[in-house]
């Protein structure tokens, strides 16, 4: 068995287990026996509470985990850029603030925030691109420009906080990552937008695989550069904003697991993606499971404990980046 097919069963039967270990842990403590029999019975209450209350949480943090890696990767494959990473760059931010605007002017509309934190992520990867631009684009320019527009959009998003009206306890749920009291709806928002965002990644991996050449060689292999930047930013911003709407602001996601993920199943995006999207799944339910029952019966936030792995892992990269790079 070669290395990416044992990468692949391994995140997997990992990923299985860490679904079953935090669906029957926590407060309310049941066996694998017991959830089966009781989600097919309905007559065990305290299954029916962990039905309602932590399994729209667990496929919340599965599709989020994807969706943000995901995201990660093809940013990564437009920009050209080993740093680049919704969460750092700006998209998550953009996507954030502009969810907290609709909520406090339309708080009837919240179905549809999805789709305005997905204008609020392509404004700032807008941004991004267009200040970056100067004959070109340079990668180390991209990502300075990034961390200044993820600072506005953080700032804005962090005055609703101090308004002290009505909407600012719904505002602080969207711009948390801590993923209690998700509803089944949130989940229908998730999977729907989530699936067609992962779907449609894995569509594109050949162009994936065609941008990491020079522009004149893709150009000469038949692929509208141009035009391949824009649909895999968008789906890239699509997969980042309804992550961000639907489950909070996370970062160092998106950065974390593609790079590992080429260790283990190298740099063709027909594996990577798929690999991404169950090793970023992984990592997120681990995080929030760690984060809710470390000292339950409080929590803390699933962001708090990815940062506190993506920080050193940051800087880790940072210091080898000529070795793995090149440049």
């Amino acid at each position: 068995m070669n290395k990416k097919a044992l990468s692949f069963i391994v995140v997997i039967v990992l990923l299985c287990i860490a679904t079953i270990y935090s669906a029957t842990s926590g407060s309310i403590q049941v066996s694998f026996t017991e959830l089966v029999s009781g989600l097919i019975s309905g007559t065990n209450n305290d299954v029916q509470v962990i039905k309602d209350l932590r399994l729209p949480r667990i496929i919340i943090a599965i599709f989020a985990g994807a969706a943000l890696s995901v995201s990660g990767v093809l940013l990564q494959s437009v920009m050209r850029n080993p740093l680049a990473e919704p969460g750092i760059i700006g998209v998550s931010s953009g996507a954030g603030f502009m969810t907290m605007l609709m909520v406090s002017i339309f708080p009837t509309l919240f179905f549809f925030t999805p789709l305005f934190a997905f204008l609020g992520g392509a404004l700032a990867f807008f941004l991004v691109y267009s200040f970056s631009w100067k004959s070109g684009l340079d990668p180390l320019r991209m990502i300075l420009i990034g961390v200044a527009i993820n600072a506005v959009f953080t700032s804005l998003s962090q005055t609703f906080h101090y308004r002290g009206s009505y909407t600012s306890s719904m505002i602080t749920e969207v711009t948390t990552s801590t993923l209690s009291m998700k509803k089944w709806a949130d989940v229908e928002i998730m999977v729907i937008y989530g699936s067609i965002g992962l779907i449609l990644a894995i569509l594109v991996y050949s162009w994936c695989n065609y941008l990491a050449l020079e522009d004149k060689t893709a150009k000469n292999l038949g692929l509208n550069v141009n035009v391949a930047r824009f649909v895999i930013s968008a789906i890239a911003v699509l997969l980042a904003s309804v992550a961000t709407a639907t489950a909070g602001l996370f970062v160092f996601v998106g950065l974390l697991v593609p790079h590992i993920g080429r260790i283990l199943v190298g740099t063709d995006h027909k594996w990577l993606i798929p690999f991404s999207s169950l090793l970023g799944a992984l990592l997120i339910l681990l995080s929030d499971t760690l984060g809710r029952t470390i000292i339950a019966p409080n929590e803390i936030p699933a962001s708090i404990i990815m940062a506190l792995i993506g920080g050193p892992f940051l800087i880790f990269l940072l210091r080898k980046s000529d070795r793995i790079y090149g440049n």
